[in-house]
């Protein structure tokens, strides 16, 4: 029989009996189930948060093997969604799941964020639009919310609060920008010193056009760890976020990490030159 107490026993020491009971009753808006999405849900479900809601509309593939903990042999063509509920129900069978199997869209923003404590991004990096609609109602309602995006082998994540820079200031995307440039600009801003550029040792894998770019399976769980981190703290009100403009990146391959300050976002004259560069050597291939 499960036992929540039991169950979560060895997060007590870092975590008080009070503090457990209190991320219990949290709860979790994760919109994408796949490569990070995953990580993230299931990492919250051990850390004993106990209601989520979960969105995503694909299937598990074979080229999710390398990185995505719900994708196995037995689960290709599989909606992520329902591997990912079936996951979290077995770490947690009390788990209250909201589930959103048609993804994402600007007719169910309100419902998926609905009641929600803190919100997570996990959405395909090539998707910008409703990414911003989904941060700028996290903002409306006071709900903090996370990016950590896998870049190389490390994490880069921004954190949002309802005082610190939004997210649209802080990316400056703008009504008139194509998806190339929204893409473009949501790169420089999440990793401003781009550790993961040195080495990328095949540069033609990434792919902007046809939106598709190489990942790796430690970026995804270095991602969770971080994301989790920063969730727990926001949600117990106990320790340091750093919340945008500033934002931490960490590449584990090339032993470094920066704690990153673009006081004016993307706006600045040093991001407009590395949205250049940027442009140069993504859109040139």
């Amino acid at each position: 029989m499960f036992d929540y107490t039991k169950a979560f026993s060895r997060n007590i020491g870092w975590l008080t009996a009070d503090e457990q009971q209190s991320i219990r009753a949290k709860r979790v808006a994760i919109a994408g189930a796949g490569g990070v999405g995953f990580e993230h849900a299931v990492t919250l479900a051990r850390l004993g948060i106990e209601k989520f809601s979960i969105s995503d509309f694909d299937i598990f593939e074979v080229h999710n093997l390398n990185r995505q903990a719900g994708a196995f042999l037995s689960t290709l063509e599989m909606p992520k969604i329902s591997v990912l509920e079936r996951v979290l129900k077995d770490i947690n069978p009390n788990c209250s799941i909201k589930v959103f199997p048609e993804g994402i869209n600007s007719t169910n923003i309100s419902e998926f964020l609905a009641d929600v404590d803190i919100y997570i991004d996990s959405l395909d990096f090539f998707v910008i639009d409703i990414r911003e609609q989904v941060f700028n109602h996290c903002r409306l309602q006071g709900i903090p919310a996370i990016t950590a995006a896998p870049l190389g082998m490390g994490t880069s994540v921004l954190c949002f609060t309802d005082s610190s820079m939004s997210f649209s200031d802080y990316f400056d995307i703008q009504k008139d920008d194509d998806d190339e440039n929204k893409c473009l600009k949501f790169l420089v801003g999440l990793s401003p010193k781009m550790l993961q550029r040195k080495y990328l040792v095949v540069p033609e894998a990434a792919n902007f056009n046809e939106k598709r770019g190489p990942s790796t399976p430690m970026a995804v769980k270095l991602c969770a760890g971080v994301a989790a981190t920063n969730a727990l703290k926001l949600l117990l009100k106990r320790g340091d976020v750093l919340t945008a403009p500033k934002g931490m990146h960490f590449d584990a391959y090339r032993n470094k990490f920066k704690v990153t300050y673009l006081r004016k976002g993307n706006k600045s004259f040093i991001q407009k030159l590395k949205l250049k560069v940027a442009k140069k050597l993504v859109l040139s291939k």
